[in-house]
């Protein structure tokens, strides 16, 4: 750059990533951890309370929060069908992203692939077993077979046209999927924290069980995961 030239500010300035919330209680808990640890600035956009989806130019990564309603719910939520637009042109335009429990049905959708009513629900801590290209993809490299994870859905999504299917559940065939290099849809919580935890007791079926060795194991797990899907998307 010589003396005359200057810099963009504009272009300068690190893109943040986006966290949309469809509910109050649905927070990115330990993604946020991961984000914040890799130096980077995660926005809340509370879409439920009317936040507006920012312009793809200015983000620099997408996550997209679990919530109770369903992708077909448009007419309750017409939000609904605008994030599933958004979500499409942030794949397309080359961001990473990632969709937990109704984010991924909604990232799944946004890619043309059917979300429908499961054959049971899956609710409190469960193990779900990693698929050939799951035990080969970097987000879960060195992990067992069977991961530990915890469960909070009704519905759940096939695998869209160009991903890869990387874990399932006796239940449900599919509970995560990539496409891509860093787009990626989990079907379960690995962002749930102890205080996370306690925050959605009171909200789950009597008789979940959110103690025992799996909360840890699980959390643990989470924040592996999650740090490595940030280096990859930063990469």
């Amino acid at each position: 750059m010589t003396s005359l030239q200057r810099a963009d500010p504009v272009a300068e300035r690190p893109r943040q990533w986006a966290v949309v919330q469809h509910v109050e209680h649905e927070v990115p808990g330990t993604i946020a951890s991961a984000l914040a640890d890799a130096g980077q600035s995660p926005v809340d956009v509370r879409i439920h309370r009317g936040d507006r989806l920012p312009e793809l130019q200015d983000v620099g990564g997408v996550v997209v929060m679990g919530g109770p309603m369903g992708v077909g719910d448009d007419a309750e939520h017409p939000w609904l069908s605008a994030e599933r637009a958004w979500l499409h042109a942030a794949v397309h335009g080359g961001l990473p992203v990632l969709g937990v429990c109704l984010g991924a049905q909604q990232l799944a959708a946004a890619l043309g692939a059917e979300v429908s009513a499961a054959p049971q629900a899956e609710i409190g801590f469960d193990r779900i077993q990693l698929t050939e290209h799951g035990r080969q993809d970097p987000l879960f490299a060195g992990e067992d077979a069977e991961l530990p994870v915890l469960q909070w859905h009704a519905d759940m999504f096939a695998v869209p046209a160009g991903a890869v299917c990387l874990a399932q559940s006796p239940v449900v065939a599919n509970q995560a999927f990539r496409w891509g290099r860093a787009v990626y849809g989990l079907q379960f919580h690995l962002e749930a924290d102890r205080s996370l935890l306690d925050r959605w007791a009171p909200m789950l079926p009597d008789g979940t069980d959110l103690s025992g060795p799996l909360a840890a194991q699980t959390e643990a797990l989470g924040r592996r995961v999650l740090r490595r899907f940030v280096e990859l998307a930063l990469s």
